[in-house]
């Protein structure tokens, strides 16, 4: 059995009804505020926390989840209600795996089971550098760093003005001889004036694997 909290100022049945959440070997628990997934999660192991990100102080939440050992680990997705889809920046940052807008689309069970069933990326904490090439049509390249890291997406930060829906060649060279990543990736959010979520559409050979080793032994001491 799939043990999913709902963190959500209101029932989310109606606008998620129709997705894997709402399973048969889904134990769907609905709460309101930390102390309440607190004890959700003291009772049971839980595999997934879907937080509304109308709820008050939803970074916050998600911040003291990734204080507390017990839910460290338990990966979080938050439902996107910007107009922009994923404007949510501050709720990655405070350590969100992933935000899926609403209303669901036909990539959002599979990329539930994923957060369901892979580990949660641990957030890097220092700089990783970073070598991009503009439009993958101009091959202009510019520098940067990357700020957050994992298996599908980084959090980037660089001087160069990106678009959201642009698509990016990158390079970058990860810690502890993890290794250097080539690939591809389109701008999917934006944080004025220079920050950018870059969902990794394409990586050359192993280098998923080798960043989800990276990611899971966490940084360096």
């Amino acid at each position: 059995m799939i043990r999913v909290i709902l963190a959500a100022p209101a029932d989310l049945a109606p606008e998620l009804g129709a997705t894997v959440l709402f399973r048969r070997n889904v134990d769907r628990v609905k709460a309101n505020d930390f102390e309440e997934v607190r004890r959700i999660a003291d009772a049971g192991k839980v595999d997934l926390v879907v937080l509304d990100s109308a709820l008050p102080a939803a970074a916050e939440l998600v911040e003291a989840l990734r204080r507390d050992p017990l839910t460290r680990s338990t990966a979080i997705a938050v439902l996107g209600r910007s107009e922009f889809g994923f404007a949510h920046l501050d709720l990655l940052e405070a350590g969100a795996n992933a935000i899926l807008p609403l209303p669901p689309g036909g990539d959002w069970d599979d990329r539930l089971m994923r957060l369901i069933h892979v580990p949660v990326r641990k957030v890097t904490r220092f700089p990783v550098g970073l070598t991009i090439e503009g439009g993958l049509q101009s091959g202009v390249g510019f520098s940067g760093r990357v700020l957050n890291l994992s298996v599908h997406g980084i959090l980037i930060e660089c001087p160069q003005l990106l678009s959201v829906g642009e698509d990016l060649r990158f390079r970058f060279e990860m810690p502890a001889d993890h290794g250097a990543v080539h690939g591809e990736g389109t701008v999917v959010r934006q944080t004025p004036p220079s920050r950018f979520g870059v969902e990794l559409t394409h990586v050359e050979g192993d280098g998923r694997v080798r960043i989800k080793r990276y990611v899971e032994s966490g940084p360096p001491d």
